[in-house]
């Protein structure tokens, strides 16, 4: 099975202009009532198919408001390029959407199925009276230049993969199972039929792992591969999540690190993702993490560790300490593997290992032409951005996740 494919999305069509005058002057009152549409949306949607709520879409993100704001963003951003050909266009955000939603299993049968309730909560938040015909037919426009888009970047990922569109469930058994002295867990699984191994990958993209909870829903996750590809197995890392004032109990998370053991079976996604090293590449690396942030990094160093990599790499992570730490000894591990690595660390509660306080670029030397690769928690990436902004690195060399719907969205 090949490679999945992490190229960016071609520029759509552009809007005719007897539409993009619509779209400009309803821009205004659309993005004032964005928030507003897309929660009757999802009401409607759920209401009419509460499978989708069940099994495929992230009832966490759902509870926060957080799957509506995505959605709310991509739409005002996507409209947004179209009246303005000028500003960026938002290639990142449609490749970062294509990827989720193929590591989903979406096809382009179902993007009909959101025009249908999004459209009607249009019209019920801002009225008939105001959605015209003329002004419905614009929006419409937009709606399908940007579904076409993605459908047909999705495919090329699924071509890429070597499946047929939405065929990229596979079923799995749990071989390894490891804990971490943080509280994070390893599971390593392996396909269930030895005549369709799970592929290869780059290093850098997850899987989507589908977790049937107690209520009978199946809810899906992505989790980010941390082994190097190449013997028929996949692993990732599981990190439980407490609830908060400000955040539910992660469900998925949660279930599989209490529950799933070796000999259970499992069923993921085959790979996908965008935040992905060149792996024939031999610039520098500096990857930064924080907390769980640090499950991409570790694959990416399981892969350059794997191939004897002579490429200048600095890793530094950030933690409230060396207990909360995700994957410390593997990190260490890795980076002491390679010959022209260096690891940096800071704890907030310091207690004589690494730097003391809060990650800081000033603190670090940078080399030369490095490509850098960011994930963690969405106050520690806009600081380190900034930061790296400040120190010159251009911004075509910074590339990020965040781990949240809308990650692509993280404001410089």
């Amino acid at each position: 099975m090949t490679t999945v494919a992490t190229s960016a999305p071609d520029l759509p069509a552009e809007l005719e202009e007897h539409h993009a005058e619509v779209v400009r002057a309803t821009l205004p009152v659309i993005a004032a009532h964005i928030d507003d549409i897309t929660a009757l949306f999802y009401k409607k949607m759920f209401a009419a198919r509460p499978d989708l709520l069940a099994d495929l879409f992230n009832r966490g993100n759902q509870a926060q408001g957080a799957q509506q704001r995505a959605l709310a963003a991509s739409i005002a951003t996507f409209a947004t390029h179209l009246v303005d050909p000028a500003l960026p266009h938002p290639a990142e955000m449609l490749a970062r959407i294509g990827h989720k939603h193929a590591s989903l299993g979406i096809v382009a049968e179902q993007y009909p199925v959101v025009h249908e309730h999004l459209f009607a909560a249009i019209v019920d938040v801002l009225g008939a009276d105001t959605v015209t015909a003329e002004i419905a037919a614009a929006w419409d426009r937009v709606y399908w230049l940007m579904a076409d888009t993605l459908v047909e970047f999705e495919r090329g990922l699924y071509a890429g993969a070597g499946v047929a569109p939405g065929d990229v469930f596979r079923e799995t058994v749990v071989t390894e199972r490891i804990d971490d002295p943080s509280g994070v867990v390893t599971f390593v699984v392996e396909s269930t039929d030895p005549t369709r191994p799970l592929p290869d990958f780059v290093p850098g993209q997850y899987v989507s792992v589908g977790a049937t909870l107690p209520d009978g829903a199946r809810q899906l996750r992505q989790y980010s591969l941390v082994r190097a590809p190449g013997d028929g197995r996949l692993a990732f890392a599981v990190r439980p999540v407490a609830a908060t004032a400000a955040q539910p109990a992660g469900e998925v998370s949660n279930h599989l690190s209490g529950h799933l053991a070796v000999g259970d079976n499992l069923a993921i996604t085959l790979p996908f993702g965008d935040l992905t090293i060149d792996p024939a590449a031999a610039t520098p690396l500096v990857l930064i993490s924080a907390g769980i942030g640090i499950t991409p990094m570790i694959g990416m160093l399981e892969h350059l560790a794997a191939g004897d990599s002579q490429r200048r790499v600095l890793a530094a992570h950030a933690d409230r300490d060396t207990g909360s730490h995700p994957l410390r000894a593997v990190q260490r591990d890795l980076v002491a593997a390679l010959p022209n690595a260096a690891l940096e660390l800071w704890y907030e509660k310091h207690t004589g290992e690494g730097r003391p306080g809060t990650f800081t670029v000033a603190e670090l030397e940078l080399p030369a032409d490095a490509d850098f690769y960011l994930c963690g928690g969405a106050g520690f990436l806009r600081s380190v951005r900034a930061e790296l902004t400040a120190a010159g690195i251009p911004p075509e060399r910074v590339h990020f996740e965040l781990f949240s719907p809308d990650d692509w969205l993280l404001p410089e």
